[in-house]
């Protein structure tokens, strides 16, 4: 059995001292040692975004990166997005433009282009949905997700 590693993962604010298995996948020590469920665990190989939080502000697919890897980096997951009760611009545009189904996916998107319109809030189109088309969706065949996170971003621009 090898040996454990401390780590300091910093989740939305709040900081957790851990022991971790130095091959603890980071989407693992967020839900089951963070108790940060919002974070999905689909293909756990990179593929389908849905594990992506940011990390240091950078989207990042947190089935490929170790807990150890994190420590001591600021991590915000979905649960970080809201303002308490205030919905994140892109929160609200999902809701408003019908940019969820069964919700799986959700989290990866939101945190994908939270990443990037508050680095790159005058984003392209053309460069917007390359970006967005590095996480996959199941249900909604992309267009009101596309709309939602177009919405969001005019709104953060405007603010």
């Amino acid at each position: 059995m090898s040996e454990k590693a401390a780590v300091r993962l910093s989740v939305n604010g709040q900081d957790y001292a851990l022991e971790v298995e130095p091959r603890r996948t980071l989407v693992d020590a967020i839900r089951e040692d963070c108790g940060q469920t919002g974070t999905h665990i689909g293909c756990e190989h990179g593929v389908c975004g849905a594990c992506t939080v940011l990390v240091d502000g950078e989207p990042v697919r947190s089935c490929l990166m170790f807990a150890v890897q994190a420590d001591g980096k600021a991590i915000r997951t979905v649960e970080g997005l809201a303002d308490g009760d205030n919905l994140h611009p892109l929160q609200r545009a999902f809701m408003e433009h019908h940019g969820l189904q069964c919700g799986f996916c959700t989290p990866g998107f939101l945190m994908l282009a939270a990443g990037v319109l508050e680095r790159e809030p005058d984003i392209s189109d053309e460069d917007l949905l390359d970006v967005l088309s590095s996480n996959l969706c199941r249900c909604t065949g992309y267009q009101n997700i596309i709309k939602a996170v177009r919405a969001a971003a005019a709104e953060m621009r405007a603010r």
